[in-house]
C-alpha cells in the first residue's frame, strides 16, 4: 500500500486582501453585448491587452451587457472614476488591437514604447497627413473643364463597381438583437 500524502498547505487571500493589493493599478473593463455575439471580441482584446501590460493592469474585465453596447473603460488609479476609453457608437464601430493599446498607454504608462504598434501607428499617421495634403492641393488648384469631366467619370466608374461588388457579394445575416439595429 501507498502512504497517503499530506494535503499541500495553501496560502490564500481573502477578496479584501486581493482588492486592497491591486486598487493601485488600473482596471479595465470591456463591457459587450451578448445578443450580438462579440463575447469572443472583447475576450480577444482583453488578452491582447494583459499580454502587451502585464502587471502593469490591476485587472481587465469582461461585463455582459445588451443592446449592441461595446464600450471599454478604464479606471486609471485609487479613484473610481472612469474613464471612456472606446465605445462602438460613439467612435463608429471597434477600435484595432493598435488603437486600444495605444489609448490605454497614454494613461497607464505615457512613456512606454509599444514597438511595431507605434511603427503602426505613426505610419498611418503620416499617410493620412499625406492624403489631407494632396486633398489640399488639388482644391486649391483649379482643374480644367476636360480635367473636371476625366475626374467625374472616374468617380462614377468607381461607385459603380463598389455597387456591383456588394450586389455580388452580399453580407452574412447576422442575428442582433433588436436595440442593435
Amino acid at each position: 500500500m501507498t502512504e497517503p500524502i499530506a494535503p499541500i498547505e495553501q496560502t490564500t487571500q481573502s477578496p479584501a486582501e486581493t482588492e486592497t493589493c491591486n486598487t493601485h493599478l488600473p482596471r479595465i473593463t470591456i463591457t459587450y453585448c451578448t445578443q450580438c455575439k462579440w463575447m469572443l471580441r472583447a475576450a480577444y482584446f482583453a488578452q491582447e491587452l494583459l499580454s502587451t501590460f502585464g502587471t502593469t493592469l490591476g485587472e481587465v474585465s469582461l461585463r455582459p451587457a445588451t443592446g449592441g453596447l461595446f464600450t471599454v473603460t478604464i479606471v486609471p488609479g485609487p479613484s473610481t472614476e472612469e474613464t471612456l476609453l472606446w465605445d462602438r457608437k460613439r467612435d463608429g464601430g471597434f477600435p484595432e488591437v493598435k488603437q486600444l493599446k495605444a489609448l490605454v498607454r497614454n494613461i497607464v504608462d505615457p512613456t512606454r514604447n509599444l514597438g511595431h504598434v507605434d511603427r503602426a501607428l505613426n505610419k498611418e499617421k503620416k499617410d493620412k497627413e499625406d492624403v489631407s495634403t494632396v486633398e489640399a492641393k488639388k482644391a486649391t488648384k483649379p482643374e480644367s473643364g476636360a480635367e473636371q469631366q476625366k475626374q467625374q467619370v472616374a468617380d462614377a466608374t468607381t461607385a459603380a463597381a463598389q455597387t456591383s461588388e456588394s450586389d455580388a457579394n452580399p453580407p452574412k445575416s447576422q442575428e442582433v438583437c433588436e436595440d442593435c439595429q
